[in-house]
Parts: C-alpha cells; structure tokens; sequence
C-alpha cells in the first residue's frame, strides 16, 4: 500500500509540475509576443507618422515643382520661397527623428535630396540659369526626391510585412510549444496512470495472498491449539494423574507402615517425574528462559535441545546481547522453532548454520541448512506462511532462498526498540 501511494505522489506531483511548467512557458510567451508586437507597433506607428510628414512636406515641393517648370514667371517668389525655407526645416526635424532608427542613412539622403531641390529651384526663382536648364535640374533633383520617398514607403512597407511575419512565427511557436507540453503532460498522466494500475493490481494481488495465508495461518494456529489442548489433556490426565494415584496409593500405604522406605522412595522418584513432566510441559507453552534470559540465551537451549534430539549440527553465532519487545523476541524464538521442525522433517540436512546480528538499527536473524532445499509445494506452506505473519507482526521482514540441492537460506529482520516502549 505504502508503494501505491508513493507511485500516486509521484505521478501527481509530476504531471502538475509539468502543467505548471507549461502555464509559466506559455504566459512567458505571451508576453513575450505581447511586448514584441507592442514595440513593433510602436515602430511602426512613428515611421508611419515620419512618412506622413514626409509626404506632406513632399506634396508642397510638388506644388513648387509644378508652378515652377510652368509658369515660372508668375509665381509668387516670396512665397515659394517660404515654403521651401519651411519643408527644409522640417525635413531636418524629421531627420534627426529618425537618427536613431535602421534607415537613418535614407533619411539623410532624403535631407540631401530635399536641399538639392530647394536650391536648384532658389537658382530658377533668381534666375541664375536660363530656364530650360533651370527646369531640367529641378526635374531631376524633384526624381531624387520621388525617389527617397519611395524607397522609405517601400521600407515601411517591408518592415510591416517583417513585423507581421515575426508575430505569426512567435504564435506559430507558442502554439507548438504549448501543445507540446499539454500532449507530454497527458503521455505523462497516461504512463502514470498505466503504472498505478500495474501497481494497484499487485498490491491488490499481495494482499489476497496475505489474506489467504493469514486465513490459513488462522487455521492452522486454531489447530495447534487443540492438538496442544488435547496433549495437555492427555499428559495430565495419562502422566500427571497416574503419577499422582500412584503417590497416593503409596501414601495410604505409609500411613499404616511408615518404616516402608521403598514405597517412600518411589514417592519421592514419582513427584520427581511429576515434576520433570510439569517442566516439559510448561517449556512447551512458553520456555521461561525466553523471559528470565532474553533471545540468545533461549536460541542457545533451543538448539541444544534440537541437537539432542535430532543428532544434526548446528553453528551457532550470536553478536547481539540486548532484550528486544516481549513480542518480538517470542516471535524470532517461535520462527527458529519452526524453521529447525521443518528441517527435522523434510530437509535431510546435516549442517545448520543460525548468525544473529544487530546493525543499522535492526536485529538481524540468518539460518541456513545444507539440505535438499524446498519443494514447490512446500514454498507457500503452513509453517512459511507463519513464519511470515509472525515477522510481520511485530514489523519485520522475513526473506527465503532457497535452490534445489542447495538447502535453505531465513533472513529476518525486526526493528530494534527499547523494552519499555514495548511493554508501555
């Protein structure tokens, strides 16, 4: 479940970081388009306002032009002259605002082109030359000007086309890009909703297996406990009370004959294997050692008693001295209980090898056997499913390897905490 949920944090927190990526790019862009446009348009609104100055000034030195190359001796000198002085000075007001702009050469040029005019059209007003040549000079020196003008139109006009190009291309841009990033953030959505399935299904798939071995685990323990009930009935009932009725029997007898020492030591030989048998059984239920002594302590009587009885060797290596929870030390002695009963059973080992350990603060438990390894239907049993439960509960982990031929390998971990907090 914990994996579940970090698959889902992960997935939301990435797709959201990745919409939030594509809102910053797409309103950066925006404005980006925004503030081009914006100055372009201001560009484009001052050339357009010098080009409007330049074809009124323009149209003036037409009129001049016209009344000139016609009738040259009845125009109003004085005015004429006026209006030149004026069109050369506000064709250098232009000039120099323009200095700064790209075509600020045209502009002099233009400058150049309006003065040439002026003057050659002051000579015909004073007649310097004689008219026919007056007037061929104006007319070329009024082409020159036609012609700068023309040339700053078809600039601004370029330039617009330029400018309207560029937006489009910052659009066509921000279109892709924000498409992109909404097409990633869905693949994104999609891979991430694709893997949370997969995920979601495996848990899912875990925990009914969990709850089958709990189940079976559940039956099992329910089992155990009437076969443990029915043991008990029977020691005590075929041991304990044959052992008793005997010493009673024994018991009548002394008190009409109390100098009978062999019916007195068989009393003291039955209450010794009452006692002996009351141990056992108690050991049974729950080795006191476990609780006088701690985990090793009992892991150490545990395996003499395994090898006792078993004739199989086992090594034994403790580096951990500490108590753990009541709980937990019940379940690792419980694990190896069972792990050494399966060996007994079904390995044909001849070499078991148990390491308890402590590091990065947990306890580690490792046992491993040279035996025969586990069948495939024995990987999901009763005895390994309890196992599993038991790590489980106190918060451990429980790991099995195991090769065919190659014996067994239990690794279990358990979280170490202090004892007062276990027991609080």
């Amino acid at each position: 479940m914990r994996t579940l949920v970090r698959v889902l944090a992960i997935g939301f927190t990435a797709v959201i970081l990745f919409l939030a990526a594509a809102a910053i790019i797409g309103t950066n862009n925006s404005r980006s388009i925004a503030q081009s446009a914006s100055a372009l348009v201001a560009d484009q609104l001052v050339i357009t306002s010098l080009l409007d100055e330049v074809e009124r000034e323009q149209g003036v030195l037409n009129a001049s032009f016209y009344h000139l190359s016609r009738t040259p001796e009845t125009v109003d000198r004085s005015r004429v002259l006026a209006d030149l002085d004026q069109t050369d000075h506000e064709i250098e007001q232009l000039v120099e605002r323009a200095s700064t702009g790209p075509d600020h050469q045209i502009w002099l040029n233009l400058r150049g082109a309006t003065r040439g005019f002026s003057d050659e059209a002051r000579d015909l007003l004073n007649r310097k030359k004689s008219p026919e040549a007056s007037s061929r000079d104006l007319f070329i020196r009024h082409e020159a000007v036609t012609y700068v003008v023309a040339t700053l139109v078809d600039l601004s006009y370029a330039r617009a086309q330029d400018t309207e190009r560029r937006v489009n291309q910052q659009e066509a841009r921000l279109a892709a890009e924000s498409a992109g990033l909404v097409g990633g953030a869905l693949l994104l959505a999609l891979v991430c909703a694709v893997i949370t399935v997969r995920v979601a299904a495996r848990v899912f798939s875990q925990m009914q297996t969990q709850a089958g071995e709990i189940s079976r685990v559940s039956f099992r323990m329910l089992e155990i406990q009437e076969s443990v009930a029915r043991r008990f009935s029977h020691e005590l009932h075929d041991e304990l009370g044959g052992a008793l009725t005997a010493i009673k029997t024994d018991l009548s007898a002394l008190a009409s004959n109390p100098s009978d020492h062999a019916r007195l030591d068989d009393c003291v030989k039955l209450v010794e294997q009452s006692i002996s048998n009351v141990r056992e059984l108690s050991q049974l239920l729950r080795p006191t050692i476990l609780d006088d002594f701690g985990l090793d302590a009992s892991l150490r009587w545990l395996i003499s008693r395994f090898r006792e009885r078993t004739r199989i060797d086992v090594d034994y290596q403790s580096t951990f001295e500490g108590r753990l929870p009541d709980e937990t030390e019940t379940h690792l002695f419980r694990i190896v209980q069972e792990a050494l009963t399966n060996i007994a059973r079904h390995s044909g080992a001849t070499q078991v090898t148990i390491r308890l350990s402590a590091d990065d603060g947990s306890v580690r438990l490792n046992l491993s056997d040279n035996g025969r390894g586990l069948a495939a239907d024995r990987r999901n049993g009763m005895g390994l499913s309890g196992m599993r439960a038991r790590a489980s509960s106190f918060g451990g982990e429980l790991k099995i390897e195991s090769i065919s031929g190659s014996g067994v390998t239990i690794e279990v971990r358990a979280p170490v905490a202090p004892v007062h907090e276990a027991k609080s």
